[in-house]
Formats: structure tokens, sequence, C-alpha cells
């Protein structure tokens, strides 16, 4: 896949730089044609890769920084959230509905982003952070 366009922003792990990311990839991804609600939908797995990184890589306290590269192709968007927090011990686990580490939250951060986006791929151990790889295709109108 050949990259048209690329972007990189780096910010620090807290709560109110969320609304940052989830507008500034949705804003970059509006080079492509894609629908309001793909955009919405972009905005939402963004929010939740970004809160995840703050809430569960630093533990919502801890100043961190968070990485957000994104690449526009000619029928995608691919979006990579980086942290080098805690880590998570089992992602398959993680990746199950209802599953997290903090009581207080559903834990539908990953579903969310599975349901929103066209694919998900999570790399993670502890102590080394997480990488999120989401992909968003271009749906193609029907003419």
């Amino acid at each position: 896949m050949a990259i048209k366009n690329e972007m990189r922003l780096e910010f620090p792990s807290r709560p109110e730089n969320v609304g940052l990311a989830r507008v500034a990839v949705a804003a970059f991804a509006t080079q492509l044609d894609y629908t309001l609600a793909d955009l919405e939908e972009i905005k939402v797995a963004v929010s939740e890769a970004v809160t995840n990184a703050i809430v569960h890589g630093y533990g919502g306290g801890a100043e961190g920084t968070v990485t957000i590269r994104a690449y526009l192709h000619d029928d995608a968007l691919e979006v990579l959230v980086e942290d080098q927090g805690r880590g998570i011990d089992d992602v398959s686990r993680a990746l199950e509905a209802g599953y997290s580490t903090d009581p207080e939250r559903p834990g539908l951060g990953f579903v969310f982003m599975q349901s929103f986006m066209d694919r998900l791929e999570v790399d993670s151990a502890p102590g080394r952070g997480t990488r999120i790889v989401m992909y968003k295709l271009l749906s193609r109108k029907e003419q």
C-alpha cells in the first residue's frame, strides 16, 4: 500500500488531549472521501485507543507521552497509537468485552475499536508499552 500522506502527533498523557487526538485524526482523514458516519467511527476508535494509553498505559496520573501516526493510502486510513506505559499482560483477554484493569471502567474500548475500524492489531507486553494499529477502509459508493 503506497502512502499518499502522513501525520504525526505527540502529546502528554493527559485526559484533556483525547479530544485533540480524535479531531486531528478525523480532520486528516477527510482527505479521503469518508462519509460523516465513517469519520464519527474513526473519532470514537481514536478516542478509545488514546484513552486506553492514558488510563491503562500510564495509570491516568503519570506523565507519559502518547504518539499517533496516521497514514493515508489510496483506499484506507491507517492509525497507530503508541505509549511507553505499563503494557498489557494478556492481549487476547484484554480484547474481550467487559475486561478492564480498572473496575470503574466498562472494558469496551477494544470492542469499539474492533467494531468501528476494519482491522485492529495490538502489540503489547508488560513494561514495554502498547502499540495499536487500526485500519479504516474507504467504502466505495455505488454509482
